[in-house]
């Protein structure tokens, strides 16, 4: 029997896990089964060994060489004590995996066990130390370059909205702002003094949904997918501009900036351009994110992603910031 072709599959989780104790010494007697499906499939692997998480790339999502970049990316950070969880290599020392998929193929990495929890609110005193291990981060990678996207207007700003067109209407208020707030951001990076900027590795995705925090108030980082080249104060930005996503109290909102700038600054201090900046990359990522889910529509966002939520993101998120600091010459308070 002929099978229908498809565009995307879930792998069987039992099946992986027989795979994946084939492969792996630490897999024996595995268990496996999905946690997250997304733009890559995250498994939870349990061992005798312990605990593991395997992740399935999109078809076509990342190329070998740009997997092979992030992996050696994280064990770069892991042999420099920064808290991440890093990739394990095979009974024949292979890190990625090829999987042959119904679609075609798929690569699979495991990925060692982020100990602790998701907490979508916690302490200042985490915040300090979030700070700190990104400053840190940031300090070993600056002027290395990955063999990977590096992150530029093109691809921040202009095709993500060119995404976008194609989900919301031309005349509608939320694209003319769009537009509006795009034409902005263009000319304000167009004046950036690039001797105060910070360029190396950024993590590009650094915030509560990725990291663990165990009792003990230790973090650790994951999902490094969208790692590259760019500068390093995206990193800070992204970060700030979740807490005011998700803190909407702004006197708590600003202590907890406040404090993850004190963590960060104390490792490697940020410049004045690059406090000037924040706000105005926190919007860039927004525009980013939100191509990212219009082009993914086929196998993540349909589920949630049309012209409504566009327009609410727009209005509750996106022009509540931009309005905000009316990024002109405001910071976020560093």
């Amino acid at each position: 029997m002929n099978h229908f072709p498809v565009s995307s599959s879930h792998l069987s989780a039992l099946h992986l896990a027989l795979f994946l104790q084939s492969q792996y010494d630490e897999a024996g007697g595995a268990g496996c089964h999905l946690i997250r499906s997304g733009i890559n499939d995250t498994y939870q692997v349990t061992a005798s060994s312990g605990k593991y998480i395997f992740r399935v790339y999109s078809l076509h999502w990342r190329t070998i060489p740009e997997i092979s970049e992030e992996l050696r990316l994280l064990l770069l950070l892991k042999e420099n004590g920064i808290p991440v969880s890093w990739p394990l290599a095979d009974k024949q020392g292979n890190f990625i995996q090829t999987l042959n998929a119904p679609e075609g193929e798929r690569y699979g990495v495991l990925f060692s066990f982020a100990e602790g929890e998701k907490l979508l609110h916690y302490d200042e005193e985490v915040h300090v130390k979030i700070g700190s291990v990104m400053a840190r981060m940031h300090q070993l990678t600056e002027l290395m370059s990955l063999n990977r996207i590096t992150y530029t207007t093109k691809n921040l700003l202009e095709a993500p909205l060119e995404s976008i067109k194609k989900f919301l209407p031309a005349d509608s208020a939320e694209m003319i702002f769009m537009k509006e707030a795009q034409a902005h951001l263009l000319q304000v990076l167009q004046h950036v003094d690039l001797s105060a900027i910070r360029q190396g590795v950024v993590h590009m995705d650094i915030w509560f949904d990725n990291m663990n925090i165990r009792a003990n108030q230790e973090i650790t980082l994951f999902d490094f997918d969208f790692c590259g080249n760019g500068w390093q104060c995206l990193d800070v930005a992204y970060y700030i501009l979740q807490l005011h996503s998700l803190i909407r109290d702004m006197p708590e909102c600003q202590a907890k900036t406040n404090r993850f700038l004190e963590g960060y600054n104390a490792i490697t201090p940020l410049s004045a351009e690059e406090k000037r900046l924040i706000p105005a990359l926190g919007v860039c990522m927004y525009f980013f994110y939100l191509g990212v889910q219009c082009d993914r529509y086929h196998n993540w966002s349909n589920s949630f992603l049309n012209e409504s939520y566009l327009k609410r993101f727009i209005n509750l998120l996106v022009k509540r910031y931009y309005d905000l600091y009316l990024l002109n010459t405001s910071t976020v308070n560093p």
